[in-house]
C-alpha cells in the first residue's frame, strides 16, 4: 500500500503541534520587515509578528517561498518508500506559492507521483483541508478519496474575515485614503471573504461591530442552516476579537467540534491586527481535527 505524505506552507495556519501530529510538511513564505527577513510560523510566530507590526513605520511585505524549497521536501519524500505527495497550497490568485510548488516538481529528475493542489482558500480556509487529508491519509485512505474530498470541502467550507481597522487596508493599497479616512469616521466594518476564484474581496462593508456580526451569522445561516457544523475562530493580534461572534455562532449552530487558530505573519500583514474570522465546514462526518 502506497504510504502518503501531506505538504503545505505556512499560510494555512496550522498550529504546530497539529503539524507535528499528523507529519504534515510546511514550506514557509517569508515576511520582510526592512531588511530582516523572517520565515513565517519558524523564525516567527504570530505573537512575535504583530507586537512588530504596531511599531512599524512601513507595512511588511511578503514573498512565496523558491522552487527550490519545494525541490528540497519533495526530495526527501521520494526516498521514503512507495511515497505519494499530496501538496496543498496557498491561492494561486493572491500568490506564486502553487506556481513554485509547480515548478519544484517539474525539476525532480527521478519519478514521482506528486499532486499539486491549488486550495483557492488562504489560512485556514485551507488549513481545515490539509488537516483533512493528513487525518485521512493515516487512516489508510487513498489519493482518489483524499483529492475527493479537497474538491468537496472547496464549496461546503465558509469563511469570512471582519475587519476592526481599515488601516491595514488602506496601507496595503486596497482601500484609498479617503475611503479610509471616511469609513473610520462612520464606523465602517468590512467583511472579507475568499470567492471561487481564490480573491480575497470585501463582501459587505456595515456599520458598527454588533452589525457586522449580526451579518456574518446571517451569511453562515445561509451556508450552514440546515446542518451540524465544525468551526474554527481565527484571530490576528487578539483572540478576544472573536468573543462577539463566538458568541452569536454557538447560539445559532449545532457545533460538533470549535476551536481556535492564530492568523499568522502573511495573512496578517494583509489583514492587520483586531481581525477575527470564522472558518465553518459540514460536520457530516467525524473525520475532523480540533485545533488547540
Amino acid at each position: 500500500m502506497s504510504h502518503i505524505r501531506i505538504v503545505t506552507d505556512s499560510t494555512a495556519d496550522i498550529p504546530q503541534d497539529v503539524r507535528e501530529r499528523y507529519g504534515i510538511e510546511m514550506v514557509p513564505l517569508k515576511v520582510h520587515f526592512g531588511q530582516e527577513m523572517f520565515k513565517d510560523a519558524v523564525t516567527i510566530n504570530a505573537e512575535q509578528f504583530y507586537k512588530k507590526l504596531v511599531q512599524a513605520d512601513k507595512l511588511p511585505t511578503t514573498s512565496q517561498p523558491s522552487p527550490v524549497e519545494f525541490l528540497d521536501v519533495y526530495k526527501r519524500l521520494n526516498t521514503e518508500s512507495d511515497t505519494q505527495v499530496i501538496s496543498i497550497h496557498l491561492s494561486s490568485a493572491l500568490s506564486g506559492t502553487y506556481q513554485s510548488a509547480v515548478l519544484a516538481k517539474s525539476m525532480l529528475e527521478e519519478e514521482a507521483d506528486i499532486t499539486i493542489v491549488d486550495s483557492k482558500s488562504a489560512s485556514y480556509g485551507f488549513g481545515l483541508i490539509v488537516v483533512e487529508a493528513a487525518r485521512m491519509a493515516e487512516a489508510g485512505h487513498s489519493k482518489e478519496e483524499i483529492l475527493a474530498m479537497i474538491e468537496r470541502y472547496q464549496t461546503e467550507r465558509s469563511l469570512y474575515f471582519l475587519v476592526d481597522s481599515l488601516e491595514f487596508l488602506h496601507k496595503g493599497g486596497r482601500i484609498g485614503k479617503a475611503a479610509a479616512m471616511f469609513g473610520t469616521l462612520l464606523n465602517i466594518k468590512p467583511i472579507l471573504s475568499v470567492d471561487g476564484a481564490g480573491e480575497v474581496y470585501a463582501l459587505d462593508k456595515v456599520r458598527g461591530h454588533k452589525r457586522a456580526v449580526a451579518r456574518i451569522v446571517e451569511l453562515l445561516e445561509q451556508d450552514h442552516a440546515d446542518h451540524p457544523v465544525h468551526v474554527v475562530m481565527g484571530y490576528t493580534s487578539d483572540q478576544s476579537a472573536t468573543d462577539d461572534l463566538t458568541e452569536a455562532i454557538k447560539q445559532r449552530f449545532d457545533i460538533r467540534s470549535f476551536s481556535y487558530t492564530a492568523i499568522g505573519a502573511v495573512i496578517g500583514t494583509h489583514v492587520g491586527t483586531g481581525v477575527g474570522a470564522v472558518f465553518m465546514w459540514p460536520a457530516d462526518t467525524d473525520s475532523v481535527e480540533s485545533v488547540q
